[in-house]
């Protein structure tokens, strides 16, 4: 039965935070038919956490989930091996059978902080393609022209510069559109960058005789350095970021990204969503209240309101108030004199050595309140020195191997 609640839910799928659908009458009309479809996503498991911007394709399936529909979840094992091109401007390394293992070890919880995990199908694409014959791919090949595959915007871009392009990269997307005929998915999600991709599983599904699936693709979430979020340039806020640490990334981020994450970030609806927009052009409203206001509705949703509140109390401590966090991690210090460079790889505040020099000569490490200039400085710990680097990481430093 129709109601004008499911009726604005059906609004909200096919407007919020999405960039183009195909074929959009097609699918308006399936979806007020009141069947149950199947809507597929693939995953492939790049990095162990998932962060904001495959979260916010996530949380368009928990709306369709919401309306009784069927997700299916493809974790990409297979695919992974290869790597997705898609707008990568260089080749890209594919992945070991161990590194795979290890990345998507923790999925299934990070999947559960958004979607009922009982109710969604958890399919892995390794169940087809490690069982499939050369013979058997090469009919599937057949019916692709090495043109069309190398059609793609940064195929063209790699082409003109006489950069590589690897023969699995072409065949990436016939692989992902393969999933959807082995799923038998109604309809397909992604971000826009998938686009080229997704358009192959409507290919072959009519191949296969089977209905093409409808596409939606939603709009591109930018990164912290405002390109798009993206675990390979590690750029990114994991929806399992501790909730100071998400809260003060939101908060750093730039003013105009604010309707676009509330857009693509928050269960709120679209109307609500083009509300805050229109006042923040207007001028009613100052947009480090509205950007507050986001990160608190973010960190509500992954970690509820109590978590909320101590992230936005603890950030208005450290950022207003200037002072302390209130509690501060305590590492224990094994020796009591480190180089700088190595001292903070081991606090894990740098991943080389390299970017621990980058970021004390960029003014970016203070001791104990004291900005550090000297990458060749040894530093000599004392108990309960403060380390802090940028302005969300901080540690204290203690010579009992058993800190509280």
């Amino acid at each position: 039965m129709r109601t004008k609640i499911k009726d604005d839910k059906i609004k909200d799928i096919l407007e919020k935070g999405v960039e183009k659908i195909i074929d959009k009458d097609h699918l308006t009309k399936k979806l007020l038919s009141g069947k149950v479809l199947r809507v597929k996503h693939g995953v492939d498991p790049t990095g162990p956490n998932i962060h904001l911007g495959r979260a916010a394709q996530l949380l368009k399936l928990k709306a369709f989930q919401e309306l009784g529909h069927k997700i299916v979840i493809i974790i990409g094992d297979f695919t992974a091996r290869i790597g997705d091109p898609s707008d990568k401007p260089e080749g890209r390394r594919g992945l070991t059978p161990e590194e795979i293992k290890a990345n998507m070890s923790n999925y299934l919880k990070q999947f559960s902080k958004i979607l009922d995990i009982k109710k969604t199908e958890i399919r892995y694409n390794s169940e087809w393609f490690s069982k499939m014959r050369l013979e058997d791919f090469f009919k599937i090949a057949n019916n692709f022209s090495v043109q069309q595959l190398v059609h793609r915007r940064n195929f063209k871009q790699r082409w003109t510069k006489k950069q590589p392009i690897y023969l699995p990269e072409i065949i990436y997307p016939i692989l992902q559109g393969y999933d959807s005929v082995m799923v038998k998915a109604d309809i397909e999600l992604g971000g826009y960058d998938q686009l080229f991709n997704l358009e192959m599983g409507r290919i072959l599904q009519e191949i296969y005789n089977q209905e093409p699936q409808d596409i939606i693709t939603l709009k591109m979430l930018p990164g912290l350095d405002g390109r798009k979020m993206s675990t390979s340039w590690d750029n990114m806020i994991s929806i399992v970021e501790d909730p100071y640490n998400m809260y003060g990334k939101i908060m750093s981020m730039q003013d105009e990204l604010i309707p676009l994450y509330f857009e693509l970030c928050t269960p709120i609806s679209f109307e609500e969503v083009k509300e805050i927009e229109k006042e923040l052009k207007e001028g009613k409203v100052n947009p480090r209240d509205m950007k507050a206001r986001l990160a608190f509705e973010i960190v509500s949703f992954y970690y509820g309101k109590n978590k909320a509140c101590q992230a936005e109390k603890e950030f208005i401590r450290i950022f207003r108030e200037k002072k302390e966090p209130e509690k501060i991690r305590k590492f224990f210090a094994p020796k009591k004199e480190y180089p700088i460079v190595d001292f903070l790889v081991g606090l894990g505040f740098a991943k080389s050595k390299s970017e621990a020099k980058r970021l004390i000569t960029q003014g970016g490490v203070k001791i104990d309140g004291e900005v550090q200039k000297d990458w060749k400085k040894i530093v000599k710990v004392k108990e309960g020195m403060i380390v802090q680097v940028g302005k969300l990481k901080f540690a204290k430093m203690t010579f009992n191997d058993h800190p509280d």
